[in-house]
């Protein structure tokens, strides 16, 4: 009988294998570790969890190359954190294994070098956070993998250009932040992939002209910033492909000299224009007041003259409008704030006609 019990017992533990314990100096939750917290532990290899841990918290180690396979035992993981651990280098491969995951957080580190095939594996991957790190290049087919991913965070890093096919494979982003790198210019094509972009975050870059070829390729984009470009003109049709759905558009401090005549052709709910410290001096007859709900024209030398007086269109322009905003000229209007000006009073507006059903 007891020769029978211990077979049993051999049996039992062979079928279900005793739980793994907790990392040292991690805190677990939930059964079979499945959530494991190792913040600040001191850690420079990664501790050993069980595949039925879902997240996994190792921040603020020390993991400067995160080579091939480093996840391989962790097949079940949903999120992963590794915010301010000192990376360096992604190697390729280096997530294998991790089909479950779908939030990867590695802001925060000193992230260079993204080898191709760093992300083989994550078909899941929906939100991926990279802002602050030191990455240049991005290459073609890196996001292959990433066939559902919905948010891509790459703000405050280095890279100096998006290429034709950076994207391929991504079709289902949505939110793409590059905010505050270095970048030059966007390829013709290099926005393909994900012409249903919703938010576009361009500011604090180095473009110098409008990327029109291949920001032209969006048709959804709801919210879109430029500030801190040094683009002094803005061309024709310049937000027309996704102008029935843009309700944010910032274009501040970047030194605009001149919005051309149609630029602002197509442009049908904008809600929030913000193009605060420029150097304009008037703005197109057709630009998209009576929609807004939001609008900043500080720091700019307007011209008080009857060119700028579409802006007086609107009975509720004045409440409107961002109250720092003057006359740089003519002379005898120098200083005076654009929504108490007397400098329109002579100006007449062009009288349209309303054709039958039509409403303004």
């Amino acid at each position: 009988m007891e020769h029978l019990y211990v077979f049993l017992v051999l049996g039992f533990l062979a079928v279900c294998p005793p739980l793994q314990a907790c990392p040292q100096d991690c805190h677990c939750h939930g059964g079979n570790l499945q959530h494991v917290i190792c913040y600040s532990t001191g850690l420079n290899k990664m501790p050993k969890v069980s595949e039925q841990t879902r997240l996994l918290n190792l921040q603020h180690n020390n993991f400067p190359v995160l080579a091939p396979n480093s996840f391989k035992e962790m097949k079940g993981l949903v999120s992963l954190h590794l915010q301010h651990c000192r990376i360096q280098e992604i190697a390729t491969g280096a997530f294998r294994g991790l089909k479950k995951l779908v939030y990867l957080y590695l802001s925060h580190n000193d992230i260079s070098v993204v080898g191709l095939g760093a992300f083989d594996d994550l078909s899941e991957l929906t939100y991926l956070y990279m802002e602050h790190n030191k990455i240049v290049d991005l290459p073609k087919g890196l996001f292959s993998p990433l066939m559902n991913l919905f948010t891509l965070q790459l703000s405050n890093n280095k890279v100096r250009e998006l290429k034709a096919g950076t994207f391929n494979g991504a079709k289902d982003l949505r939110w793409l932040y590059v905010s505050d790198n270095e970048m030059t210019s966007l390829q013709p094509g290099s926005l393909d992939e994900v012409e249903n972009l919703a938010i576009f975050h361009l500011d604090g870059n180095q473009l110098n002209s409008y990327p029109l070829a291949a920001i032209s390729k969006l048709r959804v984009v709801e919210d879109l910033k430029l500030s801190r470009n040094p683009i002094k003109f803005i061309p024709d049709l310049a937000f027309q492909s996704f102008g029935r759905y843009m309700e944010s558009l910032s274009m501040n401090n970047m030194g605009i000299e001149k919005f051309s005549d149609k630029a602002f052709l197509g442009v049908k709910v904008l809600k929030s224009l913000n193009i605060g410290e420029n150097r304009l001096n008037h703005l197109p007859a057709n630009a998209p007041y009576s929609t807004l709900q939001n609008l900043t024209l500080s720091n700019n030398p307007w011209q008080c003259s009857c060119q700028l007086a579409a802006l007086r269109r609107f009975d509720t322009y004045s409440s409107r409008l961002n109250p720092d905003a003057t006359c740089a000229g003519p002379s005898q209007y120098r200083g005076q704030q654009l929504k108490d000006t007397n400098a329109f009073r002579g100006c007449k507006q062009s009288a349209k006609k309303t054709r039958k059903g039509e409403r303004y």
